[in-house]
């Protein structure tokens, strides 16, 4: 969590794009408009999830794809290098998939981002920063030990019908809408919540009907129709791929970052377990009396914050100093809080960025009671950040900008 006060402003930018893209997209390939192929016949939601699910594996899938990023107005971010990051400002691009491999190209005018994953290692290339980040996947239980696990059971239509109406209660869920997606029939749903969805208005998911592949993700803002984050394919052949497609290397002479997902029994992995426990431990402290006792500062937990009622207070292990969290409201219609210690030189560093970005970027400011801050505002979401009387404050939620302001007022 120390993260989101050290990093640099490009790199804040680019990972909570990802974040919104992981989070809500997985690992599925979204495709452009509809155009005027063949549609499948109606059917169902469940049964066309039964089916989609009952589909034969695809021995591996090729694409060109179109990545468009609308979450953030790079206009109001001050500095340079935004229109080189593909992450950023959205890329073409092409993708290759295979039973054990996967290669992702996101093309921009500083040189194209790579994403190699190949039989079980892994390498990831940021034009923006010359830097390649390589690793090894972790290994679970499940295929540490082969035949170890028994195969999934699929679930039948009921079961399906059974889940949907669960979630139901909740969200909004369509229909299996029939679509043509970059010509393959394809059935299209949308997700929306039902209460509190703060800004995020609904996501929406196609896949091939026959194969069962997703074809198209995308996610609106409340009371737009303009997509905020999509990934696009323009079309798609599936069969084998060669290996010569994923027969590329890293970038030469770019600087390289080793990611570490293993050592479970090693003394790194010991300590990680340690640090795991350590962190429960602080997480089980709740309660104003109790988790303001942990704290080297006053903690700041009004009952009510902009007319919104506190839910819960949290005690944290941030980087080995206890911090708090604070929600207030619920779900997504809700603002979250975090209180903090500073971080030597935080201040100083979340006004400069270019850190290993080699870019010069610099967030609009923000007065909280004649302090500067710094506010990030998003299509879906508000985080304004800064420091009073010796504490670091966090204000964050799907809420407009204005609100969140007033909520950092409010403390």
């Amino acid at each position: 969590m120390k993260y989101l006060r050290t990093v640099s402003t490009h790199r804040l930018l680019a990972t909570l794009t990802g974040l919104v893209v992981a989070a809500a997209g997985g690992t599925a390939i979204a495709l452009a408009a509809s155009g005027s192929g063949p549609v499948p016949p109606r059917s169902g939601l469940a049964p066309a999830l039964h089916k989609a699910l009952s589909a034969p594996a695809v021995t591996g899938l090729s694409a060109r794809i179109t990545f468009t990023n609308n979450l953030i107005d790079t206009s109001a971010i001050q500095g340079s290098g935004l229109g080189s990051d593909p992450i950023l400002t959205g890329a073409r691009g092409r993708l290759w998939l295979s039973s054990d491999r996967l290669r992702l190209e996101l093309q921009s005018a500083n040189g194209d981002a790579q994403v190699l994953v190949s039989k079980g290692s892994f390498w990831i290339s940021d034009p923006s920063s010359n830097t390649v980040y390589k690793g090894t996947l972790p290994q679970g239980k499940s295929t540490a030990k082969a035949g170890a696990t028994k195969p999934d059971t699929l679930p039948s239509i009921a079961q399906i019908q059974s889940d949907l109406n669960r979630l139901m209660g909740s969200v909004n869920i369509s229909g299996a809408t029939p679509s043509d997606v970059a010509g393959q029939a394809a059935y299209t749903v949308s997700v929306s919540p039902k209460h509190d969805g703060g800004l995020l208005g609904s996501a929406e998911l196609a896949w091939d009907a026959a194969r069962g592949v997703p074809l198209r993700f995308a996610i609106y803002a409340r009371g737009s129709n303009t997509p905020v984050l999509q990934l696009a394919a323009t079309d798609i052949s599936y069969g084998p791929v060669p290996a010569s497609d994923f027969a590329i290397r890293p970038p030469l002479g770019d600087k390289v970052v080793k990611i570490s997902t293993t050592g479970l029994g090693t003394a790194a992995g010991h300590a990680a377990r340690t640090k795991s426990k350590a962190h429960r431990s602080q997480a089980s402290v709740s309660g104003v009396a109790a988790v303001a006792a942990r704290l080297p500062f006053t903690l700041m937990a009004p009952n009510r914050l902009v007319g919104l009622p506190r839910r819960t207070v949290q005690l944290l292990d941030w980087a080995g100093k206890p911090a708090a969290l604070v929600t207030y409201g619920q779900n997504l219609g809700g603002v979250a809080v975090i209180e903090q210690s500073p971080s030597p030189g935080g201040a100083a560093k979340s006004q400069s960025s270019g850190q290993g970005g080699g870019s010069t970027l610099s967030l609009p400011t923000v007065s909280i009671h004649g302090v500067t801050g710094q506010e990030l505002d998003t299509a879906l979401g508000t985080i304004v950040r800064f420091t009073r009387d010796g504490v670091a404050y966090t204000v964050l939620g799907s809420v407009p900008a204005v609100a969140a302001d007033a909520a950092a007022r409010a403390l």
